[in-house]
């Protein structure tokens, strides 16, 4: 899956383990470090000779401060906090949604999934903005939910770790924003449920930030391909698209939102350009939101 360009570029590797990719720089030396070889700092994460230069430098009377008070300003990173929690916590929080949908007489679906006119209360009367990502939470059946988690765990146990826990939620949500927005602008009376919006931004996402370390991304965009036109073949089959329950616009949003999130990821690596990163982030959300503007102006 690797391009000889990609294996001769050191910085997609950690400095100590170079058989491991990674996507984070320490941020006192910039070197790429697994997540094995991360010490949390107060801002980022430092790698172990940084650490070891940290404690050199510390002066006797903070060593007594921290023994005393009993905490450090940093906190080593064992090798279990490799695994991908936050994929892990997405599962499990979706999974638990799930079973409550199975309950009988359960108004979860009914509460969750997105339906894009209770965004507007001039058109619906009611105004429920929550469901732009609760509708990730809920989907129509047992095979829909584990084809999805099934997905999602096999993306973020390489792409958590790449990116790091808090980019990784952050694009798995804004990339479900994203979904739900395309649902409003191209099936505005179509009620949806799934996180597939999300995942085809995870998708999208790796597909950006593969490309821009060098890495063979053609495996990659076919599955993308594949999956998008299933829907549309689907529908040419059937005579109709009304007959197809899947989301092709939810899919086309998150793919967008989660290449546009892994573009920022790209071009903002280094520490310096950390709070860039932030605010692009920021703006992207803006962006999404504002988009949501326009279904006002062609139904209210």
């Amino acid at each position: 899956m690797t391009t000889a360009e990609f294996r001769r570029n050191s910085d997609n590797f950690c400095y100590r383990h170079p058989d491991r990719q990674s996507f984070v720089l320490c941020q006192r030396c910039l070197r790429t470090v697994c997540p094995e070889c991360q010490t949390q700092a107060a801002v980022g994460v430092i790698c172990p000779e940084c650490l070891r230069d940290q404690q050199k430098a510390q002066t006797p009377a903070q060593a007594k401060a921290e023994r005393r008070w009993g905490r450090s300003r940093t906190r080593v990173v064992t090798a279990s906090d490799s695994r991908p929690l936050v994929t892990y916590g997405i599962i499990l929080v979706t999974a638990i949604a799930y079973l409550t949908q199975l309950i009988p007489g359960s108004p979860v679906q009914q509460w969750l999934a997105f339906y894009a006119p209770l965004l507007y209360p001039e058109l619906s009367g009611v105004f429920q903005p929550w469901r732009l990502l609760t509708v990730l939470l809920v989907h129509s059946s047992f095979w829909h939910v584990g084809l999805n988690m099934l997905a999602l765990w096999m993306i973020g146990r390489s792409l958590e770790p790449l990116l790091g826990r808090g980019r990784f939620l952050a694009l798995y949500l804004i990339s479900g924003l994203g979904g739900s927005v395309a649902v409003a602008l191209l099936g505005f009376s179509v009620p949806v449920v799934g996180a597939s919006g999300a995942i085809f931004g995870l998708f999208g996402a790796l597909l950006v930030i593969g490309r821009h370390i060098g890495a063979n991304v053609t495996g990659i965009a076919i599955l993308i391909a594949i999956n998008f036109a299933f829907p549309f073949v689907q529908g040419l089959m059937a005579g109709s698209m009304a007959a197809v329950q899947i989301s092709w616009q939810a899919h086309l949003g998150g793919l967008i939102a989660g290449a546009a999130a892994g573009f920022i990821f790209a071009r903002t690596r280094s520490v310096r350009r950390r709070r860039l990163q932030v605010v692009l982030l920021v703006a992207l959300t803006i962006v999404l939101l504002l988009l949501l503007l326009i279904p006002v102006a062609l139904y209210a």
